[in-house]
């Protein structure tokens, strides 16, 4: 059987679910998975490095590398160590306290109990160590691609990362009620994490620069693609982006793939106000010329499924219910029950 190749569109914990759940299904149905991650992140980690350092943002580059990490103990131990995140170091000459006596009484006492020793000022505090060593391969390669392809090497990855473009790009919004003391006044709101964390409507959305490269080896896999993938994930950060870049949009558009949109189980603090359908309305009004096949949702999620039939079909697109979600009640997505889910979605011909 000739493998079916995949190309998944997003960033962050929502495109690091879909890739989980892609590997749950790859072996059953052979399938070439290339991840293709926005650069727009500024916050946490990623953006004191992009600051300070320059280059991409590698904190949604690193997540979905680990998402597509060998099973070997090896790597998954090495997948873990990307993972790992460097805690602020306690004040010089205070012991680590872990609730004991001994500690409480190192520390001051029992009166002293629930305070917590200042920390010293320390640079790796909050860094992954995935980010440091992306950061560390991006500048000895010269090359964001060449320091991926060295990294999934390094955990063994069950398909490819790529950046949607080589140039580190900048998220703007125009928000209405970004100030909730003035509900109707609308303002621009930069910054991915900021535009993430907005409490108003995000009216409209654009990149800095307008028009950034698309990564030429994305636009191949794209080329080639059988299936494109877009979301779950925040949807004007993480998946909306792509359609911004004029070389991406132009190569969904005149790609040959069927295309899947995977739905989001609960609206985030960018997208409160928009039900599931204007989801969907979104991705017409940024790229007018999408055309989709499939839009996969969890049933309790999407309550009246209707109003979002309505809004697939606008797209072109057939609405598949599934239950996707874990089964704790939390708006997570289950890689597993997901991937069980896209089994027959990806495994049928056309």
């Amino acid at each position: 059987m000739t493998a079916r190749r995949v190309v998944a569109f997003g960033g962050g914990h929502g495109l690091s679910a879909s890739l989980r759940a892609l590997r749950h299904c790859a072996p059953e149905l052979d399938l070439d998975i290339t991840a293709v991650v926005t650069v727009g992140d500024d916050g946490g980690s990623s953006g004191r490095l992009r600051a300070e350092r320059g280059g991409l943002p590698p904190g949604d580059l690193r997540q979905a590398l680990v998402a597509l990490a060998g099973d070997h103990p090896a790597t998954r131990r090495s997948a873990g160590l990307f993972q790992h995140r460097f805690a602020a170091v306690p004040a010089v000459g205070v012991p680590p306290r872990d609730g004991t006596d001994a500690d409480l009484t190192a520390a001051g006492g029992p009166e002293s109990r629930g305070a917590e020793p200042a920390a010293r000022s320390d640079g790796l505090a909050g860094h992954a160590v995935g980010n440091l060593v992306l950061c560390g391969l991006m500048e000895l390669l010269g090359d964001p691609v060449a320091a991926l392809e060295h990294a999934g090497a390094m955990l063994g990855t069950v398909g490819r990362v790529l950046p949607m473009s080589r140039q580190p790009v900048g998220i703007e919004a125009r928000v209405r009620g970004a100030d909730p003391s003035a509900p109707d006044e609308v303002r621009t709101v930069r910054g991915q994490h900021q535009v993430a964390v907005t409490t108003g409507r995000v009216e409209s959305l654009r990149l800095t620069p307008a028009a950034p490269a698309a990564c030429a080896e994305a636009l191949a896999a794209i080329g080639a693609a059988d299936w494109l993938i877009f979301g779950p994930g925040s949807w004007y950060t993480s998946v909306l982006p792509h359609l911004l870049v004029p070389q991406l949009a132009d190569a969904i558009v005149s790609s040959s793939a069927r295309r899947l949109v995977t739905l989001n189980l609960a609206a985030e603090k960018e997208t409160l106000g928009l039900s599931v359908a204007d989801h969907l309305a979104a991705l017409r009004w940024y790229l007018p010329e999408l055309k989709v096949d499939l839009v996969l949702a969890d049933a309790k999620a999407v309550g009246d499924p209707e109003p979002v039939e309505r809004a697939a079909e606008s797209l072109g697109a057939r609405l598949v219910l599934a239950p996707v979600a874990v089964t704790d009640g939390t708006p997570r997505h289950d890689p597993a029950a997901l991937g069980a889910a896209l089994v027959p979605v990806l495994g049928a011909d056309r």
